[in-house]
Order: C-alpha cells, then sequence, then structure tokens
C-alpha cells in the first residue's frame, strides 16, 4: 500500500512538448517510412548514382509492379523524402536528405532519455 501522500512530480520547468506542426511533420515521414518496400526504395534510390534513379529500373529491382511503384513513390514524394523530375518519357526520383534532418534530430533522444536519478514518476 502506498504511504498516501502523492510522490507524482510535476514534470521538469522548461519541459514542453514538441509542437504540433512538427510533430505532424515528423509523423508524415515515419508513416511513409513505415512500410518495408518504401524503406527499399529510399535505400536503393540512396545508394544509386547521385540518389538519383529512373523509375523504369525501380520495378523489376524492387520486385513491385509499376502501379504499386507509382504509388510508394507518390508517398515518399509527398513527404518531401525524394523529388521527381520528367525527363523524355521517364521520371528520375532523387532523395532529398535534408528532408530527413529534422527525423535525425528528433532520433537524437540520448540526452532526452537520461533520466536524473530519482525522477521517477508514480
Amino acid at each position: 500500500m502506498g504511504t498516501g501522500t502523492d510522490d507524482c512530480r510535476t514534470p521538469d520547468e522548461g519541459r514542453e512538448l514538441l509542437p504540433l506542426a512538427e510533430a505532424e511533420e515528423l509523423a508524415a515521414v515515419f508513416k511513409a517510412l513505415a512500410d518495408p518496400a518504401r524503406v527499399r526504395l529510399l535505400s536503393y534510390l540512396a545508394a544509386s548514382d547521385d540518389g538519383t534513379a529512373c523509375a523504369c529500373h525501380l520495378p523489376e529491382a524492387l520486385g513491385i509492379s509499376q502501379p504499386t511503384l507509382s504509388h510508394h513513390l507518390k508517398k515518399l514524394q509527398t513527404t518531401g523524402l525524394v523529388t521527381r523530375e520528367q525527363r523524355g518519357r521517364w521520371a528520375h526520383y532523387t532523395v532529398q536528405p535534408a528532408a530527413l534532418s529534422a527525423v535525425r534530430a528528433y532520433l537524437q533522444l540520448d540526452d532526452r532519455l537520461a533520466a536524473p536519478t530519482g525522477s521517477r514518476c508514480c
């Protein structure tokens, strides 16, 4: 049984929630990367010369149909992870590393996870 005292501590002063707009942007990127085919696609593009590849090579490389490829590329493009450039008949997709900078920064949780001794709540 408890001692009858409320030992739940309030958050440290100055600690704030991630701003909603930033959280929504990060969530959109995480959602886009929540599909293994998109992770593979992004990895394939990143490993290509200049981070760019023609869409004509992608279905065979990934073992997916053209409509499925188009769907996945649209999701990656919508979140800004890749850009599309039409070159004649074919579209070329290029990885945008800057689009992942916010994700990289967010994932640097080391400092935020290092809780001081005795700061457990409830």
